[in-house]
Parts: C-alpha cells; structure tokens; sequence
C-alpha cells in the first residue's frame, strides 16, 4: 500500500504529541504571551496581523478537572492542536443545572449561585496549559440553547417553572423559544447572570497566581453562545437591552481583553441583517461573529452529498460577503467562530469517509487565507470541532452522550462522532495545519 507523506507527517504528530509535553513544564508566570487587540479591522498581535484558524472546545474545562477529568487526555489534545498550527480555542467556561436530558453534566454552577470546584479547578488547569503553549480562549459565558443549562436554567432558578425541554416527546421547539426569550427581561435572571460574570471574570488562576482580567491567554470574554432575537420581533427591545447592558459591564469588568457576543449572524436575527447591524453597533463589541451549519439548515443532502457539498460552499460564501460587508462598515474583524460537516451518509463511525468534509473545511479556510493576503476582515474561522482522542460509546444506539461517556465536539443532545474531528481523522488534520502554516507564511 502506497502511504502518502501528508498523511505519515500527521500520524507522526498524532503518535508522538504525548511525547512532547515536556517542552510546556516550565513555570505558568514565565511565559510571555502576547494581547491580541483589534485595529483598522484587523486582529494584532505583536505589532503584526492575526489571521488564524482555530477549533472548537468546549468540554476542556471537564476534562480538566482534577478529580473527574482526564489530565492525559487533556495534555495530548493541546499538543496535537499544537502541532497542527491551532492556537485559538473556544471554550464554554462551565454549564449551569442538574445535568438532565440532553445536558452537560456535571455542571459548574449546579445551583444559582453555587459553584463545582473540581470544574473551577478545570477551568484554570485548562487556562494554564493553555497559556504555556502560547494559545488564545475565547470564553463564552451562557448558552440559549438547553444542552449547557444557560439563559433557560436562569429561568427555572427564578420561577418560572419547569424548562419545556424539545428533546423531550411532549415539548416543541416553540415553547422553548417562547420560554427562552423571558430571559432577557427577568431581573433576578439577568442579576444572578451578571453576579456570574464577576465572579469568573474577577477570578485569579490558581495554577498560575494570574488573574483571568491580566491573563492574555484570554483573547475574547463571549457573552453566550447563539444568543437570539426569538420568535418574533418584538423580541428585539429586551434583546437589545440585555445584550447592551452585558457587554457594557463585562467592559468594566476587564478594559484589557476583547468583548464578542457569540451570535450566528443574520440567521440568529430573523433572518435579518439589518437587526443583526443593529444589534451590534455597541463600541464596546469588539468584533463580530458569525456561524454556519449546512445540515441544520437543509443546505447539505445526505442523499445528493458531492452536489449539496458543491451547493454548501456556494451558501456559505455568499453569508461570508454578506456579513463581512456589515464588518467593513463597523471597521471591526469577523471570525466564523463555528461551523460543522458531517461525515459521509452522516455517519457517527470514526472510519466512515470525511471527502465531503475536507473539501468545506478548505473551503472554509482558503476564505480567510484569501482574507489575509486582501488584508480583510474575515480574520479567523473555528471549526466545530475538535475531539481529540475521545471515545464514542459502542453501546449507545441512538449517539446521544450519556453520563459516563467521553465527551466529544458534539454536545449531548447530538450524536456523538456527528460533527467531530478525531485525532484519527489524518486527512482533515493535514488540511487544518497546511491552512495555518499558509497563514503564518504569510505573517512573516
């Protein structure tokens, strides 16, 4: 069998990543990592531009964790992401509730107010050795969506009754929404929320002596995770509100470090670009953000995958321009902060083929590479996402996580494999670091 040299390059990275940790063990406090500002609508890092192509993490803090994490796993992933070029991560900070269906569990505030240790001792670990191998967090703070607890666990802790769960046979996903959006006008929702703002960002490392407001390991604080303008219009008074007062207070929290807010884009907005304009006119927002799912939004067939593949790249790129041209207006960057593919006939099997979804990542990257060398705004797309060296549970039939299993990219009410990249997956780890060595070429 003939062994091509790209894919005997990254199976060396993959074999021998655990070997290399060693070259991280000096002190936290020695390594100078440098701030990541933004100016004329570019991303600086010492004195130059940053462009990058980064991953999703959002478990990183759970396996973190000291007493329930897995440390080894955790140190193999960083070097492999290392070593492939990524050095931007983003990062739920921790899930809220009791870890029902379809949650993350366990969660770092199980009650209102009350904290996981192990989980806060996660958090700073995974910061820690973050900072060691010079990357950059991307913190995002709540979620809209049920699988981390966020806004709707806020809304159960103050009264407003149980939370109509769409994974569940007797909720629809409209009485979620409908119930979701009274986040943003309760007060005692919006108080204990912002209460967990100033906890975690007033936080002080305790692996490093480092506090997170002086630490530029962190690169963003992110208000939440896809956080909507729901149901109807209307919405977007209370939306506006919330999301002003949140950004503002998590700039008086931290002046050193940059304020995204997490959102999809227009399609978090109605559909509307001018909303999504609006809502982001607040200088305090640093740059915007923008997401992309083909098979969420019927643009992928997985009976017709190398035409809806063909079809998808079509899409993404006309949302790309679409939302870049509101960036150049703003003079502010624009990351891709999430997007997946599936693997072929949407497989959850590790082996099954990736062809699809190597062609829409380098799409995807080339995007921000041709951003580059234009000196344009698109400055960085974080794909969804990276799951390492995880192991999806045999025994599981319908894919969902369950309590116990390793935690992958895809969150737990997803099919666990769906969206993921292995540490197996050669040919798209290959693609990701020749897109950040085009990059770093072109910083030289």
């Amino acid at each position: 069998m003939k062994i091509n040299k790209p894919f005997l390059l990254v199976l060396t990275i993959v074999l021998f990543s655990a070997c290399k940790s060693a070259k991280y063990r000096k002190s936290v406090r020695m390594v100078d990592i440098k701030q990541i500002t933004v100016k004329d609508s570019q991303f600086i890092k010492e004195g130059k531009p940053y462009y990058f192509v980064g991953a999703n993490y959002w478990y990183g803090p759970l396996i973190a964790a000291k007493n329930i994490g897995d440390r080894d796993r955790l140190i193999k992933e960083l070097d492999l992401m290392k070593d492939l070029g990524i050095d931007n991560l983003r990062i739920l900070v921790g899930a809220e509730g009791d870890g029902g269906d379809s949650k993350v569990y366990p969660a770092l505030q199980y009650e209102q107010g009350k904290y996981n240790k192990n989980l806060l001792d996660g958090l700073d670990f995974l910061m820690a050795e973050m900072r060691k191998r010079n990357m950059y967090a991307v913190l995002y703070l709540n979620n809209n969506w049920i699988w981390s607890g966020g806004m709707s666990e806020y809304l159960k802790w103050n009264g407003y009754g149980e939370v109509p769960n769409p994974f569940l046979e007797q909720y629809t996903w409209d009485e979620y929404m409908n119930y979701t959006k009274q986040f943003h006008s309760c007060k005692p929702c919006k108080e204990a929320y912002y209460n967990h703002l100033r906890f975690i960002i007033g936080r002080t490392n305790k692996y490093s002596g480092i506090k997170y407001t002086e630490d530029n390991t962190v690169m963003s604080w992110q208000v939440a995770n896809e956080p909507r303008v729901l149901m109807t219009p209307e919405h977007e008074k209370s939306f506006a509100s919330w999301l002003n007062e949140t950004v503002n207070l998590i700039k008086t929290l931290d002046t050193n470090h940059l304020t995204s807010t997490g959102t999809e884009g227009k399609h978090g907005f109605l559909e509307d670009i001018d909303m999504y304009k609006r809502l982001h006119a607040n200088k305090n927002i640093d740059y915007l953000t923008l997401h992309i799912w083909p098979k969420n939004w019927s643009w992928y067939d997985i009976n017709n995958e190398a035409q809806s593949t063909e079809e998808s790249i079509e899409k993404t790129y006309q949302d790309i321009d679409e939302h870049m041209e509101v960036a150049k207006e703003f003079n502010k960057p624009l990351v891709m902060s999430e997007f997946g593919f599936p693997r072929e006939k949407e497989s959850l099997s590790p082996k099954a083929s990736v062809e699809n979804r190597d062609n829409y990542y380098k799409s995807v990257f080339n995007k921000v590479i041709e951003s580059y060398k234009n000196q344009g705004v698109l400055a960085g797309a974080n794909f969804w996402g990276f799951a390492g060296f995880a192991k999806t549970n045999p025994k599981n039939n319908n894919g969902k996580w369950q309590h116990g299993d390793d935690f992958t990219a895809d969150p737990p009410q997803e099919p666990q494999g769906l969206n993921s990249v292995f540490a197996s997956d050669v040919s798209t780890l290959q693609i990701i670091k020749q897109a950040n060595e085009t990059l770093n070429n072109l910083n030289k």
